[in-house]
């Protein structure tokens, strides 16, 4: 890693790769963390209403489909920003990424949120840097990695937090949206941590491809249905989750 370009692109001098340890790791990925996600359901609201999520087996197969596609490429553009790729750069990965309008809205809205959230806990001058180049919010896994990587947290560390973010908002959502037994959702959430595991570990993997080869490397998988979901969902008049 060069440090020195690093610094260039973030606007300061980079924390060594690993020193916040485990629980600064479960304190960003806790869904208390107060980054806005309880306001959304990740796709999870619009499933329900068109009878895609009716129980536990069907959330299970929602939150599997939504982690490989959406949730990898969150998680590999968070893994790159905590390597130390600049930031801008992958703000505009991200939105190449994110092709249906609600989507780049809600993802900065969120990355607004959490940059908040962020600069207070974890102080640094690259977060203020992006605040400043983005002050209508990067999106939010460009803000999550950089915000792992003030904390002193590494790039499968950010990708972890990413990928459990992806599951965990649309099972947490489920619960509210069908009554659904608490025990079922966290029993998808144990159902799915080996693929959890095997999804961080791939998205580190191509952060570390491209602090040579850029970008470009990260993945770029597609998820037409939550597009198109998500933009029905945010013409709804009346709903319970932001999106």
């Amino acid at each position: 890693m060069n440090h020195a370009t690093d610094a260039i692109a973030v606007g300061a001098p980079p924390p060594p790769a690993r020193t916040g340890g485990l629980a600064v790791l479960l304190v960003l990925a806790d869904g208390r963390f107060p980054a806005g996600g309880h306001a959304h359901s990740g796709g999870a609201e619009a499933a329900v209403e068109a009878g895609r999520i009716t129980d536990g087996r069907t959330l299970e197969e929602f939150c599997r489909g939504r982690l490989h596609t959406a949730g990898l490429t969150a998680a590999g553009l968070a893994a790159a920003a905590a390597a130390g790729l600049d930031p801008l750069a992958l703000d505009d990965a991200a939105d190449a990424r994110t092709p249906v309008p609600a989507l780049r809205t809600t993802a900065r809205r969120l990355g607004r949120q959490l940059m908040r959230a962020a600069r207070a806990t974890w102080p640094s001058e690259a977060l203020d840097a992006l605040a400043a180049a983005r002050p209508r919010g990067a999106h939010q896994p460009v803000v999550l990695g950089l915000a792992a990587r003030s904390a002193g947290l590494g790039p499968l560390d950010a990708a972890y937090a990413s990928v459990y973010e992806a599951v965990s908002g649309p099972a947490t959502a489920a619960v509210r949206l069908l009554s659904l037994d608490p025990f079922d959702a966290t029993a998808v959430l144990a159902r799915l941590a080996p693929e959890l595991d095997a999804a961080a570990q791939r998205a580190a993997r191509a952060a570390r491809r491209a602090e040579a080869e850029g970008p470009d490397a990260l993945p770029a998988c597609s998820a037409p249905l939550l597009d198109i979901t998500a933009e029905l969902h945010a013409a709804w008049p009346v709903r319970l989750f932001a999106s």
